[in-house]
């Protein structure tokens, strides 16, 4: 690029913040302009997201699961106590339809106090297999969070991008206003002196015209994008967000680091990746239905009246019992068996997901990576475009003036110069929306 195309495009750039829209001269001082990064963009995003504050909810309720799996590893205790009162027996010795020849005398008052206790020390490994999938649940909430925090980042560049982009075409479009109303003066000066028709001026004129419609297009798309971001940062709708210049992206690697990122990083793979050992958990749970349960039991009360050995009396009287008890799920050997062929089908189908998913990361990343890069090639080309139809602008309004070349020539040329213009500027924001998106699929943004 030329001295006088640098000097062009740092005049356009520092114009984005130096001209107001219309419509925020009319409701908005200057000051409530919330000057902002990329980076504090994405930090208000992030405290803002209620998305963002689910998935971390979701990571904390899956922390108390684990937790609460460890707990079960602790004993069964319960207590109890009861007070109860017993009439006599009545007997029936003429039949059960005739009246009591008479009432056995019982211990009418019954109180009884207690505790047990269950403490499992084998159940088929059952607990720890439940305890390492609560784990692995834990870590896919976690990838989740960080997969939405990556996502709602990339969002947010995309909107910020997309402002920033509409903030470059209104200085480029108030610019070349400015340029074109000064050309109409000329033209208008070389009418009244009679060198040009008046079809000139009155093209030219409406050449004017609908840049000023474009104008207020990208006014609109201006506070339509600045809407948007507002409300993905947590801002007032009405508020003015002014994006800070924002560097092209470095040139890219080599696309097998990407791919080598991805494989570390990717959400989606890492997700795939955990699901299928949650299969491979669910087969040794469905074996662990054939195996044996120990555990060790015990009671101990207090009680009133002795009713435990003959002969009874009303007294008060403490028992413990304590043992161990040793069970076998006989039927799990036949119910058993249909449940383990679908977990290992199950988890074949997880394996082959797995790879599916490892192929479809490999191809977004290589599409990513190509538009990345053909991205900066655009922004190459549209360097040069804007360079020859500075010249070819220039050429043509010499020749105008001269009367060598129509007033369709001109207008042509500077449409032109204005495309071309505006496809830089484009490319440039393209390239980093490119970048984001790469660095989003990688698992690195």
């Amino acid at each position: 690029m030329n001295q006088r195309l640098r000097t062009a495009a740092t005049g356009v750039l520092l114009a984005i913040y130096a001209v107001p829209t219309y419509a925020q001269q009319a409701t908005t001082a200057v000051n409530d302009t919330l000057q902002i990064s990329l980076q504090q963009a994405w930090q208000k995003a992030e405290d803002y997201s209620r998305k963002i504050a689910i998935t971390k909810k979701a990571t904390a309720i899956a922390s108390e699961e684990i937790d609460d799996a460890r707990m079960e590893r602790l004993p069964e205790v319960e207590v109890m106590g009861s007070a109860e009162k017993a009439t006599n027996i009545p007997i029936y010795g003429n039949g059960p339809f005739s009246k009591p020849t008479s009432q056995h005398e019982v211990i009418h008052s019954l109180y009884k106090v207690g505790a047990d206790l269950y403490l499992n020390i084998y159940n088929g490994n059952k607990l720890n297999l439940k305890i390492e999938e609560d784990k692995i649940l834990h870590k896919l909430a976690s990838i989740h969070q960080a997969e939405t925090t990556s996502r709602i980042r990339y969002q947010t560049a995309a909107l910020y991008l997309e402002l920033q982009q509409a903030r470059i075409f209104r200085a480029l479009i108030l610019q070349d206003i400015a340029d074109q109303e000064k050309q109409l003066a000329e033209i208008q000066t070389f009418h009244r002196n009679g060198t040009v028709l008046k079809s000139d001026v009155l093209r030219v004129e409406l050449d004017l015209s609908k840049r000023k419609l474009t104008l207020v297009k990208i006014e609109n798309d201006i506070l339509i994008a600045n809407q948007k971001l507002n409300q993905l940062i947590g801002e007032p709708d009405e508020r003015i967000v002014a994006p800070a210049l924002t560097a092209i992206p470095e040139t890219p690697g080599n696309y097998a680091d990407y791919v080598n990122e991805a494989l570390h990083y990717s959400y989606a793979w890492h997700t795939s990746a955990e699901n299928t050992e949650v299969s491979k958990l669910h087969v040794q749970q469905v074996k662990a239905n054939v195996r044996p349960k120990i555990g060790l039991y015990g009671d101990f009360y207090y009680a009133n009246p002795q009713i435990f050995l003959y002969p009874y009396n009303p007294s008060w009287y403490s028992l413990g019992i304590s043992g161990i008890k040793v069970s076998f799920p006989i039927s799990s050997l036949y119910h058993n068996t249909h449940k383990l062929e679908a977990a290992k089908l199950e988890l074949e189908k997880e394996e082959e997901a797995h790879k599916d998913t490892e192929d479809q990361v490999r191809q977004q990343v290589k599409e990513a990576y190509l538009r990345y890069k053909e991205s900066l090639v655009q922004i190459d080309v549209a360097k040069t475009n804007v360079e020859r139809a500075t010249e070819n602008a220039r050429i043509i309004k010499v020749t105008y003036f001269n009367q060598a070349s129509l007033i369709t020539d001109l207008l042509d040329a500077d449409v032109q110069l204005l495309q071309s213009r505006f496809e830089l500027a484009a490319a440039q924001v393209l390239a980093q929306n490119k970048y984001y998106l790469l660095r989003h699929i990688t698992g690195t943004l």
